[in-house]
């Protein structure tokens, strides 16, 4: 019987200890929930153990041949070239090993499961029960990029958590690269008549951006008392969340890859974009991760999938 390939976890990473952690147990929790395969995570930066330790590992352990799955729920740089690249670099220093890569995780039907559990645990905590949604406008809150397609795909997250799930809408805003800010979310929120509001991180764990979604959510909030506004938790390990990286791992395993390139701005010159088409891929620090933030900005990337 041939062996399957292990699995290989990609993680962005983050400076905040407690969502360092929620990868690294949630790696366990895969490993345990699959003890027939080997599995590893790393990180791409600011975390460790990084991504070419985790491969590493996996060397040592004999694997020769191995999926990688990125745990991010767009694809951005990261996805589209950071990881790419790395995996590349790793098949130069450990001649014989061979991979595949698989695609993100959303969206994806089951992911908005719980983004939809998430908001009725919000609102459960106001007093509200579950079907009360009709008046209930949210703001969908992604990570942000300079990369217009991972924009775009938590706009298409939230018009899909919108549809036949009878919130008043449900509308988008990102903690930083890209407009609107969540400040400017919510005043447009209000603009369009809502009164109460429940901001929903778009985040599958916890870490400086989210906290920093939450306390702008609070600084707002504070200022407009007239309307009421709740935050909603992040994604988590949930049961859903390792179906779907097994999803995806067997996808890669199979050949199965579906990622969409139609709207790449590193394939298609999109308008106001047609400079990066075809630029060298630079590994980058992404700025808002670090409270401290050390003036990194973000390169060119070339599409690597």
């Amino acid at each position: 019987m041939t062996t399957p390939p292990a699995l290989l976890i990609a993680g962005h990473g983050t400076r905040d200890d407690a969502g360092a952690e929620a990868f690294r147990d949630f790696v366990r929790q895969l490993g345990a929930r699959h003890p027939e395969l080997p599995v590893a995570g790393g990180f791409i930066e600011l975390s460790p153990p990084p991504l070419g330790e985790a491969v590493t590992e996996l060397v040592e352990q004999g694997v020769r041949r191995f999926a990688a799955v990125p745990l991010m729920l767009v694809s951005a740089g990261h996805a589209k070239g950071d990881i790419p690249a790395a995996l590349a670099r790793e098949k130069e220093r450990h001649p014989g090993i061979a991979y595949t890569y698989g695609r993100p995780l959303g969206p994806h039907p089951a992911l908005l499961n719980v983004l939809e559990r998430r908001l009725d645990e919000a609102l459960g905590s106001a007093g509200r029960t579950p079907g009360d949604r009709a008046d209930v406008t949210v703001l969908l809150v992604g990570r942000g990029s300079t990369d217009p397609d991972a924009n775009a795909e938590v706009h298409k997250a939230a018009r899909l958590l919108w549809e036949g799930r009878g919130y008043a809408g449900v509308e988008t805003a990102f903690v930083s690269l890209a407009a609107p800010d969540v400040p400017s979310g919510l005043d447009r929120c209000v603009r369009l008549g809502a009164r109460r509001i429940v901001v929903l991180p778009y985040f599958l764990f916890t870490g400086i951006l989210p906290d920093r979604v939450r306390h702008q959510t609070e600084g707002w909030a504070a200022a407009h008392p007239e309307v009421e506004v709740l935050s909603a938790d992040v994604i988590g390990p949930e049961p859903e969340l390792l179906d779907l990286v097994w999803e995806r791992y067997e996808e890669a395993v199979k050949g199965d890859l579906r990622m969409n390139c139609d709207s790449c701005v590193y394939r298609i010159a999109l308008p106001g974009f047609e400079d990066k088409v075809g630029m060298p891929q630079q590994p980058h620090f992404h700025p808002d991760d670090d409270d401290h933030h050390h003036g990194h900005h973000h390169g060119a990337h070339s599409h690597a999938h």
